[in-house]
């Protein structure tokens, strides 16, 4: 941005958030994100599922350090329209989201979900073996993934003793907080 944007109190111009998306749609980046007093910006490519290039998608949130709500520019009518282009790879996988298990199972079934935002490992190191796979016996305690998040890998361990029914999220894939990563049947 300009320093003309922020001596106006942090107030975001369509044309700054429409430089940056050119920026990151020439550069071989596939997300960034800006956080400034009041307000963080991020911005993420989409995969296009025609095989061409992906699309810039912009999202504005308030930052939680904002003063007030008040205080922020209103979001512009058009960003709210590109937030749920994310949403397809969920969709994707929502078929592979029912858990494998009998109904019976299922309802014992205890799911680990992500304490926090960041992207999900499978595997300590790129190439290595996942920490569990599905139908792996695990112990209450056992690490079950990775999940890094500003440069920092939290080892995310099982709750119970029990059977890895399913694991939702791919490799290498962002996850949201209380997001469901794990189904384990207790032993």
């Amino acid at each position: 941005m300009n320093q003309k944007s922020e001596a106006k109190g942090n107030a975001v111009k369509i044309q700054d958030i429409q430089k940056l998306v050119d920026m990151l749609d020439r550069s071989n980046l596939s997300e960034m994100e800006l956080e400034t007093e009041g307000m963080r910006l991020r911005l993420s490519k989409a995969a296009a599922s025609n095989g061409s290039a992906p699309s810039p998608q912009v999202l504005y949130l308030p930052s939680p350090t904002a003063p007030a709500p008040g205080a922020l520019p209103p979001a512009p009518a058009a960003l709210p329209a590109a937030v749920p282009a994310p949403v397809p790879p969920a969709s994707a996988e929502a078929p592979a989201e029912a858990p494998k298990a009998s109904p019976a199972a299922s309802s014992r079934a205890v799911e680990v979900k992500s304490p926090m935002v960041g992207t999900f490992y499978r595997a300590p190191a790129p190439g290595a073996d996942p920490f569990v796979k599905v139908g792996d016996t695990v112990r209450k305690g056992q690490t079950l993934c990775i999940i890094e998040a500003m440069k920092l890998m939290n080892e995310i361990e099982s709750e119970v003793d029990g059977v890895i029914l399913d694991i939702f999220p791919e490799n290498a894939q962002p996850v949201e907080y209380g997001e469901r990563l794990f189904l384990v049947e207790p032993a």
